[in-house]
């Protein structure tokens, strides 16, 4: 079952732990456990989505600088000038 554990070790391990904390305690001890298990559950879908965020904005920030260099004009092409504004 868990590596060379049969199924004598664990009811052994059971019954140790129902001697050491008692039949009212293993409720609480449960709960904990599971609330222990779901917080770590939690704790990597949160790291999973940070790393997602994470890699877009890395992609976005590669995308930017592709999309400013193809905006930039052409050498030896000539710009406009700039008019200066006027006030009626």
């Amino acid at each position: 079952m868990f590596g060379s554990m049969g199924f004598t070790e664990l009811i052994l391990i059971l019954f140790i732990v129902l001697i050491i904390f008692g039949a009212g305690k293993l409720p609480q001890l449960g709960e904990g456990l599971g609330k222990a298990i779901k917080g770590f559950k939690k704790s990597v879908h949160e790291a999973e989505a940070i790393e997602a965020e994470a890699e877009a904005a890395a992609q976005q920030q590669m995308a930017a600088p592709q999309a400013s260099i193809q905006a930039a004009p052409a050498p030896g092409v000539e710009q406009p000038a700039a008019q200066p504004a006027t006030r009626a």
